[in-house]
């Protein structure tokens, strides 16, 4: 079962650097989760908080000739990785099946929600052709992973044994399943996929061991989860370049950016709570 391994400390450090963010910046921020391993499900004690946010400007902003950047990223501030994209980049980039913006939307860890703002961002996401792109990103993350940290070594960092385990598994489930959204949590993942009794035992002993080493931590290569690895990635099917029919949606992109600037023009100044 998923645990939020977020500290009440914490939620409040990471609520007074949202609104700080939104005074200095003059933004309103639409939703702010966690996007790393405590999202993921397999943090280790001193694990970064990987924040990430959507935001929304002033109307002025978009009708501007030249306009700013359209990242907003802070430097890491004991343990607080805090970066986010505008409204217009993140439609853009989720017109595209972005896989990295589909987990956004469906973190199970939430540190700010525009609850309007969220569903209709997800609703779009719906419409949008994703298994192509998914498998592309997730195979390129195993193969990645797998060949840079534990090809050829003996020992490797737990950290980077799941980096390269989730998205194997990720390519397991757009294996085995129909139509369904790749969920971002690493239970949520193996509950949906056939697994091999071994390998999921593998599992099991790594999430328990790398949940009181620090993010450094090592072990030795287990065979196990190395053929598991290997075999998703040699099994990933991708797509050619024909586009799925739903991917065709640049007029509602458009329709929904224009609405979220709108009402985001119209808001109520923000009010900070502890739970935001």
């Amino acid at each position: 079962m998923f645990r939020d391994a977020v500290a009440p400390s914490v939620r409040r450090r990471i609520a007074e650097t949202l609104d700080r963010i939104e005074r200095d910046h003059g933004v309103r921020i639409l939703l702010a989760v966690e996007s790393g391993s405590r999202a993921w499900g397999f943090p280790s004690p001193d694990s970064d908080y990987d924040v990430r946010f959507l935001y929304v400007r002033p109307l002025e902003w978009y009708l501007s000739l030249t306009r700013g950047r359209d990242v907003i990223e802070l430097p890491i501030v004991d343990e607080l990785d805090v970066n986010g994209w505008d409204i217009a980049k993140a439609l853009t980039l989720l017109g595209k099946a972005n896989p990295v913006l589909f987990e956004w939307l469906a973190s199970p860890i939430r540190y700010r929600t525009d609850d309007g703002a969220l569903r209709a961002l997800q609703h779009f996401a719906g419409r949008v052709g994703h298994r192509a792109a998914a498998t592309h990103h997730y195979r390129s993350l195993a193969e990645g992973n797998l060949r840079r940290h534990i090809d050829g070594r003996d020992r490797v960092r737990l950290k980077k044994y799941f980096y390269a385990l989730r998205p194997a598994c990720a390519l397991a489930w757009l294996r085995t399943r129909s139509d369904d959204r790749v969920p971002m949590a690493l239970d949520d993942l193996l509950a949906g996929i056939p697994m091999d009794a071994a390998v999921r035992a593998a599992i099991d002993g790594l999430l328990a061991r790398k949940s009181i080493l620090s993010e450094m931590g090592e072990g030795a290569r287990i065979d196990a989860l190395d053929a598991f690895i290997a075999a998703e990635i040699a099994g990933a099917a991708v797509a050619g370049p024909r586009r799925d029919p739903r991917d065709s949606l640049s007029a509602d992109a458009d329709r929904l950016f224009r609405r979220l600037v709108l009402e985001s023009a119209g808001a109520p100044p923000r009010i900070a709570t502890e739970q935001s």
